[in-house]
């Protein structure tokens, strides 16, 4: 064997000796990478509401529509006194077209309606003074004396800083699940690797309970995958 086929032999043993450790450590990094484990991560956070939305409604009944109107009127006028006096600002206020029902359009037999109008009126406080609004559904018996009866419809509460507490609730969930694959990890006598993948769950926003509407529970769960290694 002349000296060009020995080196030539040389060098075809060291590539196919370089060439199967590659592709050991392929095998063996393909392997740790199928190693993985998958936990989610819980943040919860109690807040107060900063905005509400407050429906109020009343009706009036009389047969002379024009002075029926006008009566309306006045007690719209005692509304908005209320309201605006007592803290709420008058541009957070909406008073809405009245509906009419006409009783005697309406008319199919039997003993004719007392009143031949009726007239329904829906006002709405819209403002981020919570605390104002939930003291003034304490002293709506006081517009009693005025000559209106309001009736209140559901107080809708919301909170509407939630991108303020993203990120630390996004990191807080993240942290409780790298707990929890801490935790899976020593459980399996492996080490807890980076992480492979991350998915933002949707935030949720709930009543706390059914007697505290003002007060909301915010929650997002994480799902984080995690590399296990030896």
């Amino acid at each position: 064997m002349n000296r060009t086929s020995i080196i030539s032999s040389i060098i075809l043993a060291v590539g196919l000796g370089i060439l199967g450790l590659f592709i050991k450590c392929g095998i063996d990094n393909f392997s740790y990478r199928d190693r993985i484990v998958t936990v989610r991560g819980l943040a919860e956070r109690t807040v107060e509401a900063d905005y509400v939305t407050w429906p109020m409604s009343y009706g009036v009944a009389g047969n002379d529509l024009p002075a029926l109107y006008e009566r309306m009127q006045g007690l719209n006028e005692k509304v908005v006194s209320f309201l605006t006096t007592n803290g709420i600002d008058k541009e957070d206020i909406s008073v809405n077209p009245p509906s009419l029902y006409n009783a005697e359009s309406n008319y199919y037999g039997g003993d004719r309606a007392k009143y031949q109008y009726n007239l329904n009126i829906n006002i709405t406080v819209s403002t981020s003074k919570v605390a104002k609004v939930r003291e003034l559904q304490s002293r709506l018996s006081e517009l009693l004396k005025e000559g209106v009866a309001i009736n209140t419809n559901y107080v809708n509460y919301e909170f509407t800083h939630l991108n303020d507490i993203k990120p630390e609730m996004i990191a807080d969930a993240t942290k409780n699940a790298r707990l929890a694959a801490d935790q899976f990890a020593a459980d399996s006598e492996s080490k807890l690797g980076k992480i492979k993948t991350a998915s933002q769950g949707q935030f949720s926003i709930e009543d706390t309970d059914a007697n505290t509407p003002q007060t909301k529970k915010v929650r997002v769960v994480s799902s984080v995958v995690f590399y296990l290694e030896d």
